[in-house]
């Protein structure tokens, strides 16, 4: 089966991790078409997966946009349907990635007469998308696609809900290859003394710097810990959120913190700096669609707390494999935090059963099967 993959960004963010890892079985028969340039288009050649930027121009449409700014993109759109319809004649499969790859999916798979899968990475709420974005989703989805995968139960449900049809839906889960998460314990030992963690509780935060991913809860919940606990923030803005980032800054200052405040920036080597943490904190202020880096966490062996809704609940059993607060409740995260602290041998039991829960089911190699079947039994 030959597949064109077609995603909208030219960064790696959660939905490209996953697209790779998609992509590789199908390598030698598979092109990933993107509507951007960048770093992720590298990733992908490191992957031996073969890539084309198909537009140098940015589709002026975001996930709050308006049908009428919706409108004014049609002339950057147009010669980008006409390119993906040629390519897709070459393929046997248009496999949506992104929801601006499911518009230009959608439309090029109608003319090129070639069926429709769409790998839904998000929740289709109105936390997330205008109502606009959320109507030419579910239409596009309904009418076009013959298999909507979702990447959690709460993205399946959301979907649902917002008119999406039951019956061209499945969860698939994200897929790992745990052997990424098993650190030297020298280099993480290295790693802690060349940032100054040594003799501290570390707890790590790790996603892009934005409002809704709630590094200003985390960093709330800091000032109410004892003196030992300090913050890596891992990532930085994308998207135009760079007035959050000087927000944090001021708010550390204005918090006396600046000492237990450490932003990191982008890191290649998260494994390692997940390993060297106490805790990893995930504190999203309203649902996540599933949640890679509590997985990472879990697989790294590192204990993790997590914001209480949308995909995050499907993957932790408080007290068994970590712990789960109610959005934006920086007390309560403070409690877990100091819980943590002091109950350290706890903590440990959950980080066991939470790697060991997690190697058995987000296996990669298990993730690749379960999509396999679901090509074959569908397309073949």
């Amino acid at each position: 089966m030959k597949i064109l993959f077609l995603d909208q960004s030219g960064k790696p963010g959660g939905a490209e991790l996953c697209l790779i890892d998609i992509a590789k079985p199908y390598r030698d028969r598979a092109l990933v078409g993107l509507f951007a340039d960048g770093p992720f288009k590298t990733l992908l050649q490191q992957n031996q997966i073969s890539v084309e930027v198909l537009t140098t121009q940015s589709i002026q449409v975001k996930k709050s946009s308006s049908f009428l700014q919706g409108l004014k993109s049609l002339r950057q759109i147009i010669p980008l349907i006409i390119k993906v319809v040629k390519r897709a004649k070459g393929y046997d499969l248009i496999y949506a990635n992104t929801q601006k790859a499911l518009v230009i999916g959608a439309i090029a798979s109608f003319f090129a007469r070639r069926p429709l899968v769409y790998h839904l990475h998000d929740i289709l709420s109105k936390e997330h998308f205008s109502q606009t974005n959320r109507r030419i989703a579910i239409n596009l989805a309904n009418y076009f696609a013959s298999l909507v995968i979702a990447n959690s139960q709460a993205s399946q449900t959301a979907f649902v809900q917002a008119g999406g049809r039951a019956n061209i839906t499945t969860v698939v889960y994200n897929g790992f290859e745990p052997k990424i998460y098993q650190t030297c314990e020298s280099d993480v030992r290295q790693l802690q003394q060349e940032l100054g963690l040594i003799g501290k509780f570390v707890i790590g935060h790790f996603s892009r710097l934005a409002p809704w991913k709630g590094q200003h809860i985390l960093i709330d919940a800091l000032a109410k810990c004892p003196q030992q606990v300090t913050v890596i923030l891992v990532g930085d803005a994308l998207f135009g959120e760079q007035d959050y980032v000087q927000q944090l800054h001021r708010q550390v200052t204005a918090l006396g913190l600046k000492n237990r405040v450490n932003f990191l920036g982008f890191r290649a080597d998260v494994p390692q700096l997940m390993a060297a943490c106490d805790l990893v904190a995930h504190t999203s202020t309203f649902a996540e669609p599933f949640g890679r880096v509590i997985v990472e966490a879990m697989l790294c062996g590192t204990p993790v707390v997590a914001t209480k809704a949308g995909g995050a609940m499907e993957l932790i059993e408080p007290g068994i494999n970590g712990f789960l607060v109610q959005p934006g409740d920086f007390q309560e995260l403070a409690q877990v935090i100091t819980t943590c602290l002091h109950e350290r041998h706890k903590t440990a039991t959950m980080a066991h059963n939470a790697r060991k829960i997690a190697s058995q089911h987000f296996d990669v190699k298990i993730i690749n099967q379960q999509i396999s079947q679901l090509l074959s039994s569908k397309f073949n």
